[in-house]
């Protein structure tokens, strides 16, 4: 008999309690929902006063979470020296573990927990951030984990997330005619590039997904946690995420967010250089980022409800979308 909830919200005490059976640490003095999203952050206190975070993975359109691929790649990148919230280990050794919801079983890790702020619109910081993911390309670049359950390609990145979009209940004649017409450019447009690089991607770099803390020698640097969107995919895709973000609700960067965007790349191309054919790419995934974005919104609406995509705001996002056909990135 399938299950009557698409979603449940697990209590604190519950999840505090699976830890302190599952893991060996300290008794859990306090634990509290931090964040819900595409999953469920809790953050716990332990007696001993060390903390962490326990992530409780969430139902996804794509499918089942990228738990074996992303825990071993953060044991790896951290094997190597990079500044990563890794996982802990179970009692049995395992990097995660299943917790039962009325929903259904679903993936459990806990993480190291990261001090610090995120980059913010600290020129440094940002510059920081764009070294410490070059830095990670770097390092997997040795990975033989694992596979990836998921690619970070275009069918993906464009051609799954249209097909969830079209099949909103917001959606109208217009609006599916229109962002099938916009896709159709979209793919023409990165089917046509050539000589593009891949790396194990972090996949949601956007500047919200890391801390930047002050080192020994006074320099920054940048912290890196939740891989849930990770896989090997295009260089020049995991570099458009943060000028997305930088351009969310705009048609165009200002004269400030270029000047971060600009740091970013140099902070980058200080430690890894970026390929010509990358770097002249990465406009070109912008929109591809916003589509997929909106095909996850679209993935969850049997949790969220239907107005969690409006027709008016799915009008306002085509526009965005076509100013961003003529975005200029290469700074």
């Amino acid at each position: 008999m399938p299950s009557s909830a698409v979603y449940s919200t697990l209590s604190a005490d519950a999840i505090a309690s699976f830890v302190r059976d599952a893991y060996d640490c300290a008794e859990v003095a306090t634990c509290w929902l931090a964040r819900r999203g595409f999953n469920d952050v809790y953050e716990l206190r332990l007696a001993s006063g060390e903390r962490c975070i326990a992530r409780l993975s969430g139902t996804r359109a794509r499918g089942a979470p990228n738990i074996d691929y992303e825990t071993a790649l953060l044991r790896h990148l951290r094997d190597g020296g990079a500044p990563v919230a890794a996982t802990w280990r179970t009692r049995s050794g395992a990097m995660h573990s299943a917790m039962q919801a009325v929903e259904g079983p679903r993936s459990l890790a806990v993480f190291e927990y990261v001090e610090g702020e995120p980059p913010g619109l600290e020129l440094r910081d940002i510059e920081a951030t764009g070294a410490g993911l070059a830095r990670l390309h770097d390092l997997s670049q040795g990975y033989d984990g694992p596979a990836s359950r998921y690619t970070l390609d275009l069918p993906h990145l464009l051609a799954r997330p249209l097909q969830r979009l079209m099949e909103a209940p917001t959606m109208d004649a217009q609006l599916r005619s229109d962002f099938s017409e916009l896709a159709t450019r979209l793919a023409a447009r990165v089917e046509g590039l050539t000589g593009l690089s891949h790396v194990a991607c972090h996949g949601d770099c956007h500047g919200g997904n890391n801390f930047v803390r002050d080192a020994p020698d006074d320099a920054r640097v940048s912290w890196f946690f939740d891989f849930d969107d990770a896989g090997p995919g295009f260089l020049a895709y995991d570099l458009a995420v943060f000028l997305w973000a930088s351009v969310v609700g705009k048609p165009a960067l200002d004269a400030a967010a270029r000047e971060r965007w600009s740091r970013y790349l140099a902070g980058y191309a200080a430690v890894r250089p970026i390929p010509a054919a990358d770097l002249g790419a990465i406009a070109a995934f912008v929109p591809v980022r916003h589509v997929w974005l909106l095909g996850e919104y679209a993935g969850r609406l049997s949790q969220q409800g239907s107005e969690a995509l409006p027709r008016h705001w799915l009008r306002k996002q085509i526009e965005l979308l076509r100013a961003w056909e003529s975005l200029e990135a290469v700074s």
